[in-house]
């Protein structure tokens, strides 16, 4: 099992939503060290500030993950001074709800840079820390939309389609290596923390943030190689295997409204996975 009591722990996008939550859950938890990442971490400064007071070791960086340079500086500076990092938590993530025409170029490339290229590329900045420690886990947030296309979500689809596919092709040469090496590749459906402000689903539940953020971590204590929520996502894979393609738009799109759900989106052109 991956204990996360003793741990050093890096979050990225740490300082607000389920990525604070799972902060907050680490040091419950045990964690010898949180490290926290965060485009705009000033929301958190005065409880990180309160967390250390209290004995806690906590620590607050301003970074933007599509900076590789500067991803890849901050990671080195972080493994020479305090070691490698234990669990390595790529929460961080923004979404444009638009219809794929009203896209801009900008829009697609910073959805793809900060979704999928930068958990890249900070994975591949403290891996070879890990690979020196012979351990490490491993978690990248995904979402049930990497594995379900739906209206409105084009470009944050790819990109979770994307992080799936590489997370699941890391786990299978990290296995190959031996060693104590894990990854929790996670797949929620909405979770309802205003990154999807005025989503509706009518069937399946949106998950409440402080059960994902327990979820998580305790599918990463387990070892488990998926983290999906709620229950009809564990059954996805199964329904898009069976099914013809148009039987399955019909289940998921018609029977439980999935593409529906975007309809009443009110979110801001870029938000946090939060």
């Amino acid at each position: 099992m991956s204990n996360i009591r003793g741990a050093q722990v890096l979050i990225t996008g740490g300082a607000s939503g389920i990525g604070r939550l799972m902060v907050e859950e680490c040091l419950r938890r045990g964690a010898r060290r949180v490290i926290i990442w965060d485009m705009n971490p000033d929301p958190l400064a005065d409880r990180v500030r309160s967390w250390v007071s209290e004995g806690h070791q906590v620590i607050l960086k301003a970074i933007d993950i599509t900076h590789t340079e500067e991803v890849r500086k901050a990671a080195t500076a972080i493994t020479e001074r305090l070691g490698p990092v234990d669990i390595l938590i790529n929460n961080a993530g923004i979404i444009t709800g638009k219809l794929f025409e009203d896209h801009t170029h900008a829009e697609i490339d910073r959805t793809m840079q900060v979704n999928s290229q930068a958990m890249m590329h900070i994975t591949l900045a403290f891996l070879p820390a890990m690979l020196l420690a012979g351990r490490g886990h491993l978690v990248n947030i995904a979402s049930a939309a990497g594995m379900a296309s739906n209206p409105q979500m084009s470009v944050y689809v790819a990109s979770k389609w994307a992080v799936i596919g590489w997370s699941e092709s890391v786990r299978l040469e990290l296995e190959a290596k031996g060693g104590d090496f894990h990854v929790t590749t996670v797949t929620p459906f909405y979770i309802s923390t205003g990154m999807f402000d005025g989503v509706r689903s009518p069937i399946v539940p949106i998950v409440r943030p402080d059960r994902a953020a327990r979820k998580i971590l305790d599918d990463v204590e387990r070892n488990r190689m998926f983290s999906r929520m709620p229950w009809i996502v564990h059954a996805m894979p199964f329904f898009r295997g069976i099914l013809p393609q148009r039987w399955f738009d019909v289940l998921i799109g018609k029977w439980f409204g999935i593409h529906e759900s975007m309809r009443g989106f009110r979110g801001r052109c870029e938000k946090r996975t939060d």
